[in-house]
């Protein structure tokens, strides 16, 4: 049985982020340690999750409408757990909006993760068809965030 050195620190920065974005809970992985933060109520279980654990899938609160999207071509996914904003700061223009075409590279928004702001940059060059996340709102890892025709 391996020793798995527990971070406190970790727990209650996770901790932080569930109660900062509303999720219910997150895992992060350093090598072959993993630390499953997830909220109950009010309260927080954490533990080591198993290094060969199927991923959860989340319920995103825009599972409806983006299920179908999420296969599409040209959907751009959160890569991380996060807060989405569209704009660098607020009252500041949105860096894409609705029909606006984007090049390859360009910055379509920032997602806060952990109190840092990682700018989600474009796949490929093309028009935005649709924003499906929201502005402000959580998203979990792997959610569809806009399509790119």
């Amino acid at each position: 049985m391996s020793k798995f050195n527990i971070d406190n620190d970790a727990i209650r920065q996770l901790a932080e982020l569930l109660d900062e974005t509303n999720l219910t809970e997150i895992e992060v992985a350093d090598g072959d340690n993993k630390i499953r933060v997830a909220r109950q109520g009010t309260t927080y279980a954490a533990a080591p999750a198993p290094v060969a654990a199927a991923p959860v899938a989340a319920a995103a609160p825009t599972a409806a409408s983006s299920g179908d999207l999420s296969s599409h071509p040209g959907c751009v996914k959160s890569p991380m757990v996060g807060v989405v904003y569209f704009a660098p700061e607020p009252g500041a223009a949105p860096f894409i909006t609705a029909g606006s075409t984007v090049a390859e590279g360009q910055t379509l928004m920032l997602i806060e993760a952990m109190k840092t702001f990682n700018p989600i940059r474009a796949p490929k060059a093309g028009k935005i068809s649709q924003i499906i996340a929201t502005d402000g709102n959580p998203v979990e890892y792997d959610e569809p965030l806009v399509i790119i025709e």
